[in-house]
């Protein structure tokens, strides 16, 4: 930004940048992130904005729906790694510090596995991810703790144990017979052994010390105790510092192998510890975001500020009023005013705010769809002692920083000013106020600032590409709402204050006798102001609240509509099952049926009996084929004759009429249905005495005669006793049934005999598309008298 970077710094401060990165930084796992997240700086270049922002929204996204990933264990590894690619051997705490980074580098890389939610901008830090399971179990299988290697971490060092446990275990023994026998134990100042300098021994008292042979290595405080060695465990002990210095030796190879694997995938553990730093970075933003209920914003490089909704995000949440900004667009300059802690500061101060927060890459606290731009400068002249619940500056302070930003602002700039020309003659500072602010918008800035003086605001009122806004004041309560009210100048409300803290009414009109008729009418237009801004926002909620119910409303409807798709499709499905169904009956009658037929042709003495019981199968046939029963005449007869203009029900398809014409010579009636009209037979016709009991001739409706198309389950279909034809029909009908109802497998009974019944079957089932494969039955399944099919 500044080429003096201190100036911006306190601008950023003026604006409480730093809060909310501390805010930030606090969420994060490690030094190094929150180090990252403390000196992150504003980007003035859109592109690099909307990228930090992409970062943070799919963040954002991911854990809402999976969760955060865990970063705990993070550690700044990078000296370490360095140092083992130079060769050098890594301690056991170093080499666990490693273990656990390359623990976060896994589950990091396994979360991303798990969290599939197609590709993501995060996936660039992610691919750098690269673990290495290995070397993390070869270290935590070796190396229990920073004080402690495992027996396991090398064959050699397990042996190295085992020889000093044994040899340790015999030189105890030894001396426990020792400190049991009586001999010696008159000599002991105690009966145990204990340890000096490494080596076991045993307490003498000082007076028997020639009584005991051995090497001493220590004295008792007192000097009544030494401390023996005897001699005939002093090999065993020697034996064991030689074991032990063997055992060094060994976990210093272990460790320096250990190091040497680090080090072979020390460069990617570094990239990948960097790239780790940052997710946890932004998903530290995104955890921020949640917090604070924010939103993506939609940025630009013009300038164009809109805000909805926003809310100062370091103000309790509790406590804070949402606002809506805009500025940039129709107009370059904002002058805000308003009573004293009206909420303007605030105002000020959530507008620089909330634009640095989106260039450094975070949500902001506000509604979705705003808008907000990148700008070269964010200049604040807030007072070095300025915070929301304090102001506290002097004029000259101001005017010190006001040249300031002047001399350094640009056409990419954003300018905020708190009491402009403050602290001085009020004729005078407004003259200044209003200069600076001619001076601000011929550079081009963006400029918002507060103010007092009533000359600001007939400024903003007379000059194209300025706008008033105030914070609203509630007389009633003496407290400010904090709402920022765009296009209405704010008033003082001294007098309204006054009267309401006690002050006589008396000195009040004389007040407002002093002042000029000129301000008053500015007051008043003020005030009208004001309430027709109040009446268009009251508007403006309503139709908000009728839109939220329409689109309510909407939803409902599509949901039913879904809803009554959903129980169509099921219908439809049965539907289709049903006429299945009826389809395989109907074709496997139809097939014994023409096979009947064909046999009677042949046959020369097929007499009047056997048409009659052709003709009454062709008639089930029939039945079978069209499911819809007709429905049965109840022998209704009409109460009276037809007359034109009675009210009908058709009912033989339950539909509502009108007689047009009583029946003619063959019973036909003409009605009208709606638009149709169509000649019915009288017998079809019911009269509709009222019409709110029509439903009275509705009858019985059509329905799908289930009894022809039952289905049931066939494994197994029995042939034996029958001819070839009579069998391979019945074998069709078994195969149609097992096929509808998802039988896998037929078995098929034909018997042994003289073996033509299987030929044929057999014969059938090798061309039947319905058969994947067929066998003769094996022991236990009937053997050659059964064949077992298995369908597709």
């Amino acid at each position: 930004m500044d080429n003096n970077t201190d100036t911006t710094q306190r601008h950023y401060h003026a604006l409480e940048l730093d809060k909310i990165l501390l805010r930030a930084a606090e969420l994060t796992c490690c030094e190094d992130a929150k180090n990252a997240m403390l000196s992150l700086t504003p980007s003035k270049k859109l592109d690099v904005v909307n990228a930090l922002l992409k970062e943070t929204s799919d963040a954002h996204s991911l854990s809402g729906r999976f969760g955060s990933p865990a970063f705990g264990g993070l550690t700044d590894i990078t000296d370490s790694l360095k140092r083992a690619k130079t060769g050098s051997s890594l301690s056991a705490s170093e080499l666990l510090q490693v273990a656990r980074v390359l623990h976060v580098i896994r589950t990091l890389k396994d979360w991303r596995k798990k969290a599939q939610a197609g590709s993501s901008v995060l996936d660039v830090y992610f691919d750098t991810l690269l673990p290495s399971r290995y070397v993390e179990d070869k270290i935590t299988t070796s190396i229990i703790s920073e004080d402690e290697i495992a027996d396991n971490a090398s064959p050699e060092l397990a042996a190295i144990r085992r020889k000093i446990r044994l040899t340790s275990s015999k030189a105890r023994e030894q001396l426990e017979k020792m400190i049991r026998s009586s001999v010696v134990q008159k000599y002991l100042q105690d009966n145990i052994i204990t340890i000096r300098n490494g080596r076991f021994v045993i307490p003498v008292k000082a007076e028997c010390r020639g009584n005991v042979p051995g090497l001493v290595h220590d004295t008792s405080g007192s000097g009544q105790t030494i401390f023996v060695e005897p001699m005939s465990i002093v090999e065993a002990n020697n034996e064991i510092k030689v074991l032990e210095s063997k055992e060094l030796d060994e976990i210093a190879r272990i460790l320096y192998l250990l190091s040497a694997e680090v080090a072979d995938i020390a460069g990617s553990v570094i990239n990948s510890y960097k790239a780790a730093i940052s997710l946890n970075v932004i998903f530290a933003k995104s955890e921020l975001a949640y917090k604070m209920k924010a939103a993506v914003p939609i940025m630009n490089d013009k300038g164009v500020i809109e805000l909805k909704k926003a809310r100062h995000p370091l103000i309790d949440t509790e406590k804070v009023v949402a606002s809506d900004v805009s500025l940039g667009e129709s107009f370059d300059t904002l002058i805000i005013t308003g009573p004293n802690t009206g909420g303007k500061t605030v105002s000020l101060k959530l507008i620089g705010l909330l634009s640095l927060m989106a260039m450094c890459g975070f949500m902001i606290p506000a509604a979705d769809n705003c808008k907000l731009s990148v700008f070269d400068r964010v200049y604040a002249d807030i007072g070095d002692e300025q915070s929301i619940e304090q102001s506290l500056s002097t004029f000259s302070a101001h005017i010190t920083n006001t040249i300031d930003i002047l001399k350094n602002c640009t056409s990419k700039s954003l300018v905020l000013l708190d009491e402009l020309g403050a602290g001085t003659d009020p004729i005078e500072g407004a003259a200044l106020a209003i200069a600076i602010l001619e001076e601000f918008r011929a550079k081009g800035a963006r400029v918002a600032c507060t103010t007092h003086y009533a000359e600001l605001k007939e400024f903003a009122l007379q000059t194209d590409g300025v706008e008033n806004g105030s914070c609203e004041f509630d007389v009633a309560t003496l407290r400010p709402t904090y709402k920022l009210l765009i296009g209405v100048p704010g008033r003082s409300n001294a007098f309204a204050i006054s009267l309401r803290l006690g002050m006589e009414h008396k000195l009040i009109e004389r007040a407002e006798q002093l002042v000029s008729s000129e301000s008053r009418e500015f007051e008043n237009v003020v005030t009208a102001l004001e309430s027709r801004q109040q009446e268009i926002e009251k508007k403006a909620k309503e139709i908000e609240n009728a839109q939220r119910k329409a689109v309510k409303a909407q939803m409902k409807a599509e949901q039913e509509l879904e809803r009554v798709k959903k129980e169509s499709q099921i219908e439809l499905e049965r539907a289709k099952q049903q006429a299945q169904e009826i389809l395989t009956k109907t074709r496997a009658q139809a097939q014994a049926l023409m096979e009947e037929m064909d046999a009677a042709k042949k046959s020369a003495e097929s007499g009047e009996a056997d048409k009659a019981k052709l003709r009454s199968k062709i008639k089930e046939l029939e039945k079978i084929a069209d499911p819809v029963t007709k429905k049965v005449n109840e022998g209704y007869i009409l109460p009276r004759p037809l007359k034109a203009g009675d009210e009908v029900l058709i009912f033989d398809i339950d539909r509502n009429a009108t007689v047009i014409e009583p029946p003619d010579s063959s019973g036909k009636v003409l009605v009208q249905a709606g638009i149709i009209k169509t000649r019915v037979n009288v017998s079809d016709l019911r009269l509709i005495t009222t019409k709110k009991k029509q439903t009275t001739y509705t009858g019985s409706k059509r329905a799908v005669n289930r009894s022809n198309v039952d289905v049931k389950a066939v494994t197994e279909v029995d042939l034996r006793g029958m001819t070839a034809v009579e069998a391979i029909m019945e074998l069709e009908n078994a195969i149609d049934s097992a096929m509808l109802m998802n039988i896998g497998r037929l078995t098929i009974i034909h018997g042994k005999g003289t073996g033509v019944l299987r030929t044929e079957v057999q014969k059938y089932l090798k061309n039947c598309k319905y058969v994947r494969t067929f066998r003769l039955g094996v022991y236990g399944e009937g053997e050659a008298g059964v064949t077992i099919a298995e369908l597709k």
